[in-house]
């Protein structure tokens, strides 16, 4: 069983919508039990780091949840859920993470200095710098949908594929079993189907 972490943040009937388009029945959870005895793991997210840390811990599922990424089971981070595996976050302040990947969450320069307009939001391609399950059948240079104003620095290790914007930042986590995509695979068309679909299967 997929199983989607419900922290009350997120758009998560999206998710669970798009899964059941690929042929994947998935299910939102607040229960520390069923998290740790899913088949697979999503941490869905949309918001500020700080709120959804507070909100894990207040539910009591932050154990649950670094228990079941050890467990060597499929885990898929999306948007503020790729963020919230990181170690540290300085959005609106420092703030620790879950530290399932080491790395800090930076946000991305002011728009003066850049001239690219923050939040980062729409359509951006994805350049991938290896093979990895989650982006199998996904072309290189292949366009997402992106909404974010900060952005992961992880080990180069852990970077699957990385996008242009400003910077260059990781914007696809493959590492042992822990996968996460900066934007969002379930507003990312087919290319967003293929890559949930890839995830049921590993």
């Amino acid at each position: 069983m997929i199983r989607i972490v419900d922290y009350g943040m997120g758009n998560l009937r999206s998710v669970q919508k798009a899964f059941e388009r690929v042929g994947h029945a998935a299910e939102l959870t607040q229960d520390p039990d069923e998290i740790r005895s899913a088949d697979r793991l999503v941490l869905p997210g949309v918001g500020a780091f700080g709120a959804a840390m507070k909100n894990l811990g207040r539910l009591e599922l932050i154990d649950a949840v670094k228990d079941y990424a050890g467990s060597g089971k499929p885990f898929l981070g999306i948007c503020l859920g790729m963020q919230l595996l990181l170690t540290q976050s300085e959005e609106q302040g420092v703030f620790d993470g879950l530290d399932i990947i080491s790395g800090k969450v930076v946000k991305f320069p002011p728009p003066d200095k850049s001239g690219l307009k923050v939040p980062h939001m729409g359509w951006n391609s994805l350049r991938k710098t290896g093979e990895c399950p989650l982006l199998a059948g996904v072309p290189d240079g292949a366009s997402v949908y992106f909404v974010h104003s900060y952005y992961i620095d992880p080990p180069k290790d852990a970077a699957s594929a990385y996008t242009d914007y400003a910077v260059e930042f990781c914007s696809v986590i493959g590492k042992d079993n822990i996968y996460a995509t900066q934007f969002h695979p379930e507003k990312s068309g087919a290319v967003g189907l293929r890559i949930l679909e890839n995830f049921a299967a590993i």
